[in-house]
């Protein structure tokens, strides 16, 4: 039917419905010579238009708008109803009809309109169930055939064993514009259903499903002494590099300790200060060398010479620079900021960069200072060089013979629960050797590799200046991006620079702003911390299973990582059996997680990165899978809690309070020691 009236009514929402993916110019498309419209004849015709602009002005017309304008390869598309004289104008606005929907139908022949309407078909994706800590839920995956219309409403209905039943609504999800499923958080039902059915608004039907219990695993219990909770608090590099040294002490013929080849700038960064008042004229003076290179402390300052018709000048002495600013022949300062950032930077290469704040750019350089440089950093306590990251390796036989699992955590700095999952399982590796048979074998039979923080100088930043620090310290910003209000956004996201479906192939999800927090940095591989963990999986060509440890949200995932936006098109997708290997440890895993406090990692967020959280170029699972052949998965541990009080899911955060966090720390740790166990069958069955 006619929407004209909501549509017209809702014109200012418009722009947040149907805001267009930003694409290159292109020619407008040519209208198909076969849509055309008879004399006096009405019909429902679908328009391509250009931008927002022309549908705004078609709203403001009042155009019979027939249903939700959508977007597709950054174009708008509606659906007008129109006369022959209304699609001629319309095409000559440079509109391009692209179908026709629907023709007016003739008195005679209300039978066959009737008729063309069709119900879509439904599929159930998923239907799970399980219970933890007392409570039932259910999840589903419903798709549509009418995945073409964004209107299109399902709703599942559930039944239990005695009969009990309730419904509830799903809700559409779009990826990278194309359509993937309807769905809808896991819901709380009294009791397991039995049966799950789906009805559209279109009058579609699924069949009728009887869900699965999730995951369907349970590890083997832990036998009666068996050790854990070896974490106590939140652990930040220097705590982690203490216990990886007592570790390495501790059980000398169980452990190597190594020190991977690539030192990271360490927590260090150039000193800076604004010249000048930044809310009025100033420029941004910064150290070549780092802060803590003897360049914290150094002073900056402008002076008026005093005398007419003075050059720009400047001396460095005594840690002390001195800029004096240029006069005209009435002894008036001419210097500008640009004069003075320019002239620092040519006249001290070494020593010196600076550049114009921003808003500051051609005003009068004021008579400023001294200022002092500084490098902001706040860590008393964190040693300044170059950071050197360290890794276990945990195993009776560490010759390369057996098969190897890698475990790493922390490649983004503000995760602090993530190295204590892995630090948590070292130990309990460890500590009941001597006392588990079942933990002896493992080790006997497994070489074990634990990096507990990849990126120990974002760490350092994130506990001691910025808590929501998510990459490292290199600084890769050039210009006015250098400009200290700026410092929390420095840093390369070290979990977009791998090699493999980067954003330099020109996949989605990584940016090349060096202020976003996912910055790819200036080449594939360009820092330390992601050289670190491919240098490690290279050398030791054993490794054929690893697990990267992030926070939060309670995710399980694997390769295909991501894909490029036209099309939706991800990296190849694993083979069949490669796919149920994936999905079957999976299960295992998620059982042995659950174990610890009833934790269940959803079945909707299990499965590829690409297709359970978002696209995320060039991280590095997608590198140890593609080009080593690794069997690759994430963890996202810190799973939402369900709150009985207020019906609703809630999230964790990235530091939880301790106890949250040591929960987590216990239960993931659970999870890597299935993992291992996942290694050693595999081995077998390869056998």
């Amino acid at each position: 039917m006619s929407l004209r009236p909501r549509w017209v009514a809702a014109a200012a929402a418009l722009v947040l419905i149907v805001s267009p993916v930003s694409v290159p110019a292109q020619a407008a498309p040519v209208a198909a010579p076969s849509i055309t419209l008879g004399a006096g004849e009405t019909a429902l015709v679908r328009f391509r238009l250009a931008d927002e602009a022309a549908l705004r002005r078609l709203v403001n017309s009042g155009a019979d708008l027939a249903a939700r304008p959508r977007t597709q390869q950054g174009a708008v598309l509606v659906d007008i109803v129109v006369d022959d004289q209304q699609f001629a104008a319309l095409t000559e606005q440079g509109a391009v009809p692209v179908q026709v929907i629907q023709r007016a139908s003739s008195p005679q022949r209300p039978a066959q309109s009737r008729l063309a309407v069709q119900a879509d078909t439904l599929h159930f994706l998923q239907a799970y169930w399980w219970t933890t800590n007392g409570r039932t839920f259910l999840q589903t995956q419903v798709a549509t055939t009418a995945s073409d219309d964004p209107d299109v409403e399902i709703t599942v209905t559930w039944r239990t064993a005695d009969g009990a039943t309730g419904s509830f609504p799903l809700v559409r999800f779009e990826d990278a514009g194309e359509y993937q499923y309807h769905y809808a958080l896991p819901q709380p039902l009294p009791a397991k259903p039995v049966q799950v059915t789906a009805t559209s608004s279109l009058g579609g039907a699924a069949r009728p499903t009887t869900p699965a219990a999730w995951p369907g695993a349970t590890p083997p219990a832990a036998p009666s002494g068996y050790q854990k909770d070896f974490i106590d608090a939140y652990m930040t590099p220097v705590d982690i590099r203490a216990r990886i040294k007592r570790l390495g002490r501790q059980y000398p013929n169980l452990v190597d300790v190594i020190n991977l080849p690539n030192k990271t700038q360490g927590y260090r960064r150039t000193a800076v200060a604004y010249l000048g008042d930044p809310n009025a004229a100033a420029v941004v003076v910064e150290s070549v060398k780092f802060g803590d290179q003897n360049m914290n402390g150094v002073q900056v300052r402008t002076v008026d010479p005093g005398q007419a018709n003075r050059p720009l000048s400047a001396t460095y002495r005594d840690r002390v620079l001195t800029v004096r600013l240029a006069t005209d022949s009435g002894g008036k300062v001419i210097s500008t900021t640009d004069d003075v950032a320019a002239f620092i930077t040519a006249r001290y290469p070494q020593q010196f960069r600076a550049v114009v704040e921003a808003g500051s750019a051609g005003l009068p350089m004021p008579i400023a200072g001294p200022v002092r440089l500084d490098d902001g950093l706040k860590g008393t306590e964190v040693p300044r060089a170059p950071w050197t990251v360290q890794a276990l390796r945990i195993g009776k036989v560490r010759d390369g013979s057996k098969p190897g699992v890698l475990a790493y955590s922390q490649e983004h700095a503000r995760e602090w629960a993530t190295p204590l999952v892995t630090l948590e399982f070292a130990e309990r590796l460890l500590a009941n050797y001597a006392t588990d048979p079942a933990t002896r074998q493992l080790v006997d039979s497994v070489d074990v590799f634990v990096i507990p923080t990849v990126n120990p100088d974002g760490a350092n930043y994130s506990f001691n200046d910025f808590n929501f620090q998510r990459k490292n310290l290199v600084n890769h910003c050039t210009g006015p991006n250098r400009d200290p209000r700026n410092r929390d956004s420095w840093g390369v996201d070290v979990n977009r620079n791998y090699t493999v479906g980067s954003y330099f192939d020109g996949y989605v999800g990584a940016s090349a702003n060096c202020l976003s927090g996912t910055y790819a940095g200036t080449a594939e591989l360009s820092e330390a911390e992601s050289r670190n963990v491919i240098a490690l999986a290279e050398a030791h060509p054993n490794i054929g299973l690893a697990m990267n440890v992030h926070s939060y949200g309670g995710y399980f995932m694997w390769p295909p990582g991501a894909y490029k936006a036209d099309g939706r098109v991800t990296l190849p997708r694993p083979s069949i059996d490669e796919s149920k290997f994936f999905l079957d440890s999976a299960r295992r895993i998620v059982g042995a997680i659950a174990a610890e406090r009833g934790t269940v990692t959803w079945p909707s967020y299990t499965g590829p990165v690409a297709d359970v959280l978002y696209s995320a170029a060039g991280n590095s699972a997608d590198q140890l899978y593609y080009e080593l052949g690794i069997d690759a998965w994430d963890f996202e541990v810190g799973n939402d809690r369900w709150n009985e009080a207020t019906q609703q899911w809630e999230g964790v955060g990235f530091q939880p309070p301790f106890d949250e966090g040591h929960a987590e720390a216990q239960e993931y740790a659970g999870g890597l020691v299935e993992l291992v166990r996942v290694a050693r069958d595999k081995a077998a069955n390869d056998q």
